[in-house]
């Protein structure tokens, strides 16, 4: 179970895990839709909130009961969730004993049942099943969970009783997972505002209510045009797209009906990536990339910029109401980088080596284009098309050979003998259990057969659901009254293939599916007393390192040999294939690299500024670009009015960078097994789920790392790891202030 405090604030923030989660829509008004939902509500039986509330029954301790879930009841079940979690904090404050962890801190970790029940199943139909009735459901209690959470942090008796126990003489006989865990709250009250005066609580209030509605509006307009927006293709406009590709837009327009033709690119990253990478029609190649990259910017009722424009200043003014220079020194003030300078000093060291790469690859692109004949200047959307011909000219790399090797649940596969290998984890699918979804597998965790957690595997696209891959974790570990296991997922967009044909995928979806599977063993490896400090809760931009250095479990022989088997003859990838991978490595490494960058340096910055009159969102992203030197042949990965990481809440608001922080964690710790003899070395292993994967947030990261690692990660493997030499005359270190818990 989550705390009283974070049970509530969970519905407001983003995870690393499960970015936008929650609810946003422009328009206040309602719908005649809207209108037309209401009416047939009345007539219909009153959904039991009940439903929502009751604690989870079944086999593996309980689970979540997605069979008896109804939109209607998500209203009154979270208002009643949060009258209930009231009821408790009254009933805590008006304790006449001194303030002790047994009756202040402990009751906060076991209670809120109800409320953390709701809000997990809420935000499970916000990011996959998310309607029109879902997202009026949103607009109205977002201010509502938002209003929630300030009580909470505005509590002066609950505070009282936090500060007595954090400066009390009785810290220090606590253990050290609850000195961790009485500092944890204290700090988050103090940094939400528990010391400011009546006046300035009253105003943070506002602002929050404010936010909270215009998250809500982000997100929603960002999934109108993923969804709006669709590329029709006639038979005619196929020319260079293999059979893989053809067949998921084949499938794609079937998904929408053929409203619009018998092949559809969807203005998602997983159609929208291999169209541009093999599609021989540039016209449509520039048609797709910029329906694509002008998602929340297309000037009408649901674009971002006036959202972004509303959001900055209200974080800057709250920022400043609390006590910091601004709104990324708050941001940071908890993670490993500690302040945003340190985050930009590690990222302007990646950037001029990025930026090179990036010269080197648009050359090698010219080249063949020259070669060709094609008569054209390389294109934002030539470069994947180019950077796959370079691929195949300098390294015979054809990414739709190996894809031919890559079958979605083969893969899956895979991951589940890789976790067994490394961490001694068995996977069995179970039936027995509710799912939200058809398309929603289960499989029990078990370890020297003792059940260790569930995993729910959700990997295809649909309508209503929220672009890209995540973990979510359902039920977080804990050990207050027993083990209480864990329950995650992952989340994926893949194109559903025809009834009993393979999915194939990219290496780099497979990539990302090693990593997101990184998440999932964060989470079922946990083994703290506490749910608050469990599992992925750690500081943002140490959470992607688990999953990180994950990826590179991938492309080791073991898996290859196994489980990369041809989707037609069920042969292995031949060696001579994997020899290929391994030099093409690095092959994009500076579109890759740089168009994050962009991003995050583009978030960084945007959030150390303060003064935000008359502040433009499109001219400060072309204007910041143009300062850093931005190569024109490229965009950010995420414009900003498609930045749902930075604006669907705040989780990754300055903390962007968080996954070139973290990749410094992996480089380095992927060194320490291959040091130690290779990737499966068990006694590495072993350490690793020791130090990294089981202590959550009971002690600060760069603690935990060293007692893996035996000293602080060298930044320079970062460099190596990309291929871009190093930079700098010194080996470099991370450091490290305490972390926060990931909601």
């Amino acid at each position: 179970m989550k705390t009283l405090l974070f049970a509530g604030a969970s519905a407001l923030t983003m995870s690393a895990t499960s970015p936008a989660a929650f609810a946003q829509d422009t328009s206040m008004e309602t719908t005649a839709e809207e209108t037309t939902m209401a009416e047939a509500a009345d007539a219909a039986p009153a959904a039991d909130p009940q439903v929502l509330l009751a604690e989870w029954t079944g086999p593996y301790g309980g689970v979540p009961p997605f069979d008896q879930v109804e939109v209607a009841m998500f209203t009154p079940a979270l208002e009643a969730a949060m009258d209930s979690a009231r009821a408790e904090i009254d009933a805590l404050t008006a304790q006449t004993e001194p303030a002790t962890f047994e009756n202040t801190i402990l009751p906060m970790e076991q209670g809120a049942g109800e409320l953390s029940r709701a809000l997990t199943v809420y935000g499970i139909w916000a990011s996959n099943l998310n309607s029109p009735e879902v997202q009026a459901v949103q607009r109205e209690v977002a201010p509502k969970l938002a209003a929630f959470q300030d009580e909470l942090y505005q509590n002066a008796a609950l505070f009282d009783r936090i500060d007595a126990i954090y400066n009390g003489d009785d810290y220090d006989q606590l253990t050290a997972e609850q000195q961790r865990l009485v500092w944890d709250y204290y700090t988050d009250f103090v940094r939400a505002g528990a010391a400011l005066d009546e006046a300035e609580k009253a105003r943070v209030a506002e602002i929050n209510q404010e936010l909270a509605t215009l998250y809500t509006s982000f997100s929603n307009n960002l999934l109108n045009d993923e969804q709006a927006y669709v590329t029709w293709l006639s038979e005619d406009q196929l020319g260079g797209l293999p059979d893989s590709v053809i067949s998921a837009a084949k499938s794609a327009a079937e998904s929408r009906d053929n409203e619009g033709g018998e092949y559809a690119i969807l203005n998602t990253r997983s159609s929208m990536d291999p169209f541009l990478t093999y599609s021989d029609d540039r016209a449509l190649r520039e048609e797709v990339w910029n329906t694509y990259y002008a998602r929340g910017d297309n000037g009408d009722e649901f674009d971002n910029n006036s959202v972004i424009a509303q959001i900055m200043p209200l974080r800057a003014e709250r920022s400043q109401i609390l006590g910091y220079e601004s709104f990324a020194h708050r941001s940071i003030e908890k993670a490993v980088a500690g302040n945003p300078q340190a985050a930009m000093d590690l990222m302007l060291k990646v950037w001029p080596a990025a930026t090179a790469k990036v010269d080197e690859e648009v050359a090698a692109m010219q080249a063949i284009a020259d070669a060709e004949g094609a008569e054209i200047t390389i294109a934002p959307w030539d470069y994947r098309y180019y950077a796959e011909k370079v691929r195949q000219a300098e390294y015979d790399f054809d990414s739709e050979e190996v894809k031919q090797y890559l079958q979605l649940e083969n893969l899956r596969e895979g991951m589940f003998w890789m976790a067994g290998e490394l961490y001694g984890m068995e996977f069995e699918q179970v039936t027995d259990v509710p799912v939200f979804h058809e398309d929603v597998r289960v499989w029990e965790v078990t370890r020297d057969g003792e059940h260790l957690g569930l995993w729910y595997f959700d990997p295809y696209a649909r309508t209503g659901k929220r672009s890209g891959a995540w973990m979510n974790a359902y039920r977080t570990q804990d050990n207050i009254d027993g083990f209480t296991t864990p329950i995650v997922s992952n989340n994926s967009n893949f194109v559903k293939g025809a009834e009993g044909e393979a999915v194939l995928i990219s290496w780099d979806d497979a990539t990302t599916l090693f990593h997101e599977f990184g998440h999932a063993l964060h989470g079922l490896n946990s083994n703290v007393t506490y749910p608050t400090l469990a599992g992925t809760a750690v500081p943002r931009d140490y959470v992607e390192f688990p999953s990180q250095v994950h990826e590179n479990w991938l492309p080791t022989r073991e898996v290859l040999e196994n489980y990369a088997l041809h989707v037609d003859t069920g042969e292995p990838i031949p060696q001579e294939l994997v020899d290929k991978i391994e030099r093409a490595a690095n092959a994009r490494q500076g579109f890759d690299t740089t168009e994050y960058l962009a991003s995050a340096l583009v978030d960084m910055k945007l959030h150390m500024m303060t003064d935000f009159e008359g502040f433009d969102p499109d001219a400060f992203e072309r204007e910041t670009l143009e300062e850093l030197g931005m190569p024109e042949e490229l965009p950010m990965r995420h414009r900003m009015p498609q930045f749902a990481h930075v604006f669907s809440g705040e989780g990754y608001a300055a903390g962007y960078y968080a996954y070139l922080w973290a990749d410094t964690f992996s480089a380095d710790a992927w060194e320490a097994f291959e040091e130690a003899g290779g990737p499966y070395d068990r006694e590495t292993a072993d350490a690793f789920g020791k130090w990294i994967l089981s202590v959550g947030n009971t002690l600060p990261p760069s603690e935990a790392y060293e007692n893996f690692r035996g000293r602080q990660p060298d930044t320079d493997a970062l460099m190596r790891d990309r291929g871009f030499g190093v930079a700098g005359e010194a080996t470099g270190t991370v450091g490290d202030t305490p972390s926060t818990p990931l909601e």
